[in-house]
């Protein structure tokens, strides 16, 4: 059984600044840090002791410092893969939201999904995207270890979960794989049929230790 435990980073800088992500390269948030921790200790429980496991992220400093956290716990060699990243967004990364809102042309509804220009200078198309995503999936598969560990961002989980389940890239212009912030996806292929499953998506229980950790102002409730 192989199986596939994809992190979307945890909260960043911008998430909280109101700026746009893409290949912007902000850092993880305190929150985001005991947040990674959590990640990191709930990926140790997932996974049987002694078991082989192999860790991969995106090069970006957000992916990367949750990585961090869960090489550590496990004692294993973090690989990088510039091919993980987040969509480009080109000179909008960095920018307030606001700014790409009034710029952004949204794709059809029929027609050219993966190659549409959305209106933004230097921002790469969705099958851009999807081939490096797809390209970084085929040389992390080309490994037998039964347990990987891919730390990405949350709009690349799309062409993750889609290249697991091989669907070819012409028709992943409608594909959505959704999931929160700081969440771990489970992917898994058994021995016998080799089928691929999107075992789970988004989950976010490992999550309630870190905001329970969280440090409050003196009198604010800690629901």
């Amino acid at each position: 059984m192989r199986t596939l435990y994809i992190v979307t980073h945890p909260e960043a800088t911008h998430h909280v600044e109101g700026v746009v992500g893409g290949w912007h390269d902000s850092q993880l948030t305190p929150a985001g840090i005991r947040a990674a921790v959590s990640i990191a200790q709930a990926l140790r429980a997932q996974i049987p002791d002694g078991a082989e496991v192999e860790l991969f992220s995106s090069d970006l400093q957000r992916a990367l410092r949750t990585a961090d956290e869960v090489a550590e716990l496990f004692g294993v060699k973090l690989i990088q893969n510039r091919r993980l990243r987040e969509k480009s967004y080109g000179e909008a990364g960095g920018r307030p939201q606001e700014w790409l809102d009034r710029r952004f042309v949204p794709p059809p509804a029929v027609g050219e999904r993966m190659e549409h220009d959305e209106g933004v200078k230097d921002s790469e198309t969705k099958a851009a995207w999807a081939r490096r995503i797809y390209a970084a999936m085929d040389e992390i598969l080309q490994s037998p270890c039964e347990h990987q560990i891919i730390v990405t961002h949350g709009g690349s989980l799309t062409f993750v979960a889609a290249s697991w389940i091989k669907m070819p890239i012409e028709s992943a212009g409608y594909a959505s794989f959704r999931a929160p912030s700081g969440s771990i996806n489970t992917l898994r292929e058994d021995d016998f049929f080799h089928n691929r499953q999107v075992a789970s998506l988004g989950d976010t229980l490992h999550l309630d230790s870190a905001q329970a950790a969280r440090p409050h102002p003196r009198g604010t409730a800690t629901s």
